[in-house]
């Protein structure tokens, strides 16, 4: 360990994964402070309907979504590194052209399709309007063009307070609306303030950094023109966005397939169980944040990036041994405090789901490996065999065993993500001595 210390690169991941794990902390904190307002304030089944409205926004905005913020690191962090700003400029300039188009298409389709499907997941008439209204975010909601600045920037400090800002509004908002008993409503309305100036503070701080480091034009939007100067660029976030979109997509489908099949009550307890299981699995995220960067600096055909992910792999799956522990001993009465004893269902769920914590914090370096080899289009068939399996065995084992069956359900579609990784990634590895450095591959 000593050793593992003493290279500066993992330090810096190390550094970086506090930066944000600062503010997802304290974030976390304040989101529990806004669900158990919301908890304490509705009923079950009007709860269930909140979360039902985010995970739906949420789900729509993650299936269209480019993951922009990995094109910009792959392409624009080797760029600087060579000081060739024009490059940077057109992998920015791209990305903010398809963040503006599947924005665009997010809105559209989802504010199109919600009405059909709404009472399938549990809302009704007279929440429609107000779940069509926070549709609206999508837009801002699919955006990863300031991220991906920002990490290539090392700017992670803008991260982990833009991170702190959208809870702390939340939990505000939720405040306010059970003080002042505003119901359904005030909760929406309030959770859809924060999410729009946190996700704004973000292009600020993305917009300010550029500014002061004299990269003009870098935020105006392009798409064909910057593509084809940018060798690889639509095959790269082609393939990044599918397979992103499929992962991203799980946690807020799984809680619509949750409220259409056992109700909005279920879909409620889900929503508990997993936000809890998220939170447990934060800081191997902020490692993950912080890694793909840093890794992909690095010579993909020498041993050292595939020695720092193994090192950084230990470490997240030691934090989600502790984390289970946690989970299992403090999960229950930390339920009980927050949302109160009608809603300790969720821990049995939770208690579940936690079983995979180990396997999906240990594993989390394998996706970004194959994108530095090239690989990236089996990592979309690892997510795509993944999602297929983990969709057809919740439907049969909520079928089967109700709630129950979600959380164990939940635990196979992780371990099946992290083996269909693994055996791609060990392939890449074998033949890494063919790999060519991303800094030298030709625009």
């Amino acid at each position: 360990m000593k050793h593992w210390f003493s290279d500066g690169v993992f330090r810096a991941i190390l550094r970086n994964a506090t930066y944000l794990g600062s503010g997802k902390l304290g974030g976390a904190l304040l989101s529990l402070v806004a669900l158990a307002c919301a908890g304490h304030a509705l009923t079950p089944a009007l709860f269930g309907i909140l979360a039902v409205v985010q995970a739906y926004a949420s789900g729509v905005s993650a299936l269209v979504k480019f993951q922009t913020w990995q094109f910009i690191v792959r392409f624009g962090a080797p760029a600087l590194i060579r000081k060739d700003i024009e490059r940077f400029r057109d992998a920015t300039r791209f990305s903010f052209g398809l963040d503006l188009a599947s924005g665009a298409v997010g809105l559209v389709a989802g504010m199109a399709l919600l009405p059909f499907l709404a009472r399938w997941v549990g809302i009704d008439d007279e929440d429609l309007p107000l779940a069509l209204l926070y549709c609206t975010l999508i837009p801002i909601m699919t955006a990863a063009t300031p991220t991906g600045i920002l990490r290539t920037l090392d700017r992670f400090d803008h991260i982990a307070v833009q991170q702190l800002v959208t809870p702390l509004l939340m939990a505000i908002g939720g405040i306010l609306s059970y003080v002042a008993s505003l119901g359904f409503a005030g909760f929406v309305i309030s959770w859809y303030v924060a999410e729009l100036v946190g996700d704004l503070l973000l292009w600020f701080f993305a917009a300010r950094e550029l500014k002061r480091r004299d990269i003009r034009h870098a935020l105006r939007p392009g798409l064909f023109a910057p593509a084809r100067r940018i060798r690889g660029a639509w095959d790269f976030v082609w393939t990044t966005n599918i397979a992103h979109s499929i992962w991203s997509a799980w946690g807020p489908l799984s809680n619509v397939i949750v409220g259409g099949m056992l109700g909005p009550a279920s879909a409620g307890l889900f929503k508990i169980a997993s936000t809890f299981f998220e939170s447990a699995g934060k800081p191997a995220g902020f490692l993950e944040k912080s890694f793909y960067p840093e890794i992909m600096r690095l010579d993909p055909a020498t041993r050292r990036p595939w020695q720092l992910a193994i090192r950084t792999g230990l470490l997240a799956g030691g934090m989600g041994l502790v984390m289970l522990l946690v989970v299992m001993i403090g999960g229950e009465p930390l339920i009980s405090l927050v949302f109160g004893k009608r809603y300790l269902e969720a821990f049995d769920l939770l208690r579940i789901m936690a079983v995979s914590l180990v396997v999906s914090t240990a594993t989390f370096p394998l996706e970004s490996l194959l994108y530095m080899a090239g690989r990236q289009r089996a990592a979309l068939v690892a997510e795509g065999f993944a999602a297929l399996g983990y969709g057809v065995i919740l439907v049969v084992l909520i079928h089967w065993l109700g709630l129950a069956g979600a959380g164990i359900a939940y635990v196979g579609g992780m371990c099946m993500k992290a083996l269909f990784t693994l055996i791609p990634t060990l392939t890449a590895y074998r033949g890494r001595a063919s790999l060519i450095h991303h800094e030298e591959a030709p625009a």
